[in-house]
């Protein structure tokens, strides 16, 4: 299975970004096979609107089921559950922490956005 972080740069040593939709990279962690790849999210920062909707896309794409993140507005969090991608809000501070947390079971799924529209 596929998860997604949303970071800065870097890999799973980085830092976690706390926005979904204008992360301007997403790590995407393969737990079946312990490997991970960097993922692109510059389509969304220079979107005018709708840069969690575009977000949720590009998870969508990479076969993810589930994102960790730091907030969750409401249209991505709406596009990601469509995709059957579940959310998970962290204030962990790096990737491989948050990583952990995952696996261990103490990240709770959020069951709505956490934050407003446009929020920066």
């Amino acid at each position: 299975m596929k998860i997604v972080f949303t970071v800065s740069a870097g890999d799973i040593e980085a830092p976690l970004d706390s926005r979904f939709g204008r992360a301007p990279m997403f790590v995407v962690y393969d737990l079946d096979d312990d490997t991970f790849e960097m993922a692109s999210n510059q389509e969304s920062l220079d979107a005018a609107q709708g840069a969690g909707i575009h977000s949720a896309e590009a998870v969508a794409r990479t076969g993810a089921k589930a994102l960790v993140t730091g907030h969750c507005g409401p249209k991505a969090f709406r596009a990601l559950a469509a995709a059957g991608i579940k959310v998970f809000s962290t204030d962990a501070p790096t990737v491989a922490d948050a990583l952990q947390l995952y696996r261990a079971g103490d990240l709770t799924e959020i069951a709505s956005a956490d934050v407003e529209g446009h929020w920066a």
